[in-house]
């Protein structure tokens, strides 16, 4: 019996790896988009540039807690994620939040078009776009076998919606 386990642990050490190098993933683009756009680029601190921003955060703090929840759930072995019920409250929260955040970016394209607007307006619309890869379809593909399958079949369901959909 522990011979199982132990081969069990050792077979998904790649995947709790990778799990944790996702959650970092996401937790380290955080800081480094200010970094670029702001201290780099010049990017003015404005309305709509720290609203698309704060929408960006948002979703990939979201990112970084799914991908900790699912290595809890790999290392625990349980049915469900863990924290299954913060996520599906998040899956309809974040709409309202991501039309005001559009919204406000949006306005401020028009209003002040360029520097001052358009880097809040990416990551108002790149925050929407992780909310569909995370909560309805997968839109990242970053390995050689998800671009094959993803040829081969089209888009998948995301990873967060399947275990959304599993019930205790």
């Amino acid at each position: 019996m522990q011979t199982t386990s132990r081969s069990a642990a050792v077979a998904s050490r790649p995947v709790r790896r990778r799990l944790r190098s996702l959650a970092a993933g996401e937790l380290f683009n955080i800081p480094l988009h200010p970094i670029i756009w702001i201290g780099v680029i010049g990017a003015p601190v404005t309305l709509a540039n720290v609203a698309g921003y704060l929408l960006f955060t948002l979703l990939l703090l979201e990112g970084a807690g799914y991908w900790l929840a699912k290595h809890r759930q790999v290392d625990s072995r349980r049915r469900e994620l863990p924290g299954a019920r913060i996520f599906r409250l998040l899956r309809v929260v974040n709409l309202p939040l991501l039309a005001i955040g559009v919204a406000i970016t949006a306005y401020g394209a028009v209003d002040n078009p360029g520097l001052a607007s358009w880097p809040g307006l990416g990551y108002a619309l790149f925050a929407v776009l992780e909310h569909v890869n995370y909560f309805h379809l997968q839109l990242s593909y970053d390995r050689r076998a998800d671009l094959r399958r993803l040829r081969a079949f089209g888009l998948r369901r995301s990873h967060l919606s399947r275990d959304l959909a599993q019930r205790p």
